[in-house]
């Protein structure tokens, strides 16, 4: 190819999103973030020991990631269910200050 051939139809088509192989813009920790906060915790100290435990984040340092997925369209395109949850949840609490 020249500099002056056109690009290849198939260079110019992004992938598919999340194709199982780790290709949808996400690291593995925050792929595990997500799944952690997909799943349901009844009370917070529980939640904050297993986050040190099997994330091996500081509860702060989880939130701050968490906070960051929820602004990142990979995440969204990852776990809309979640992602779309949790900014609900975010936009209730701001709204309410």
């Amino acid at each position: 190819m020249t500099d002056h051939e056109p690009a290849s139809p198939e260079a110019a088509t992004p992938q598919e999103p999340d194709s199982g192989d780790g290709s949808d813009g996400l690291s593995e920790q925050d792929r595990a973030v997500l799944a952690f906060e997909a799943r349901g915790w009844q009370r917070p100290g529980t939640k904050e020991r297993a986050i040190r435990e099997q994330l091996g984040l500081s509860p702060t340092r989880y939130y701050q990631l968490l906070g960051a997925l929820l602004d990142d369209p990979a995440a969204l395109r990852h776990d809309p269910v979640t992602v779309n949850r949790l900014r609900e949840r975010r936009a209730a609490r701001r709204a309410a200050r």
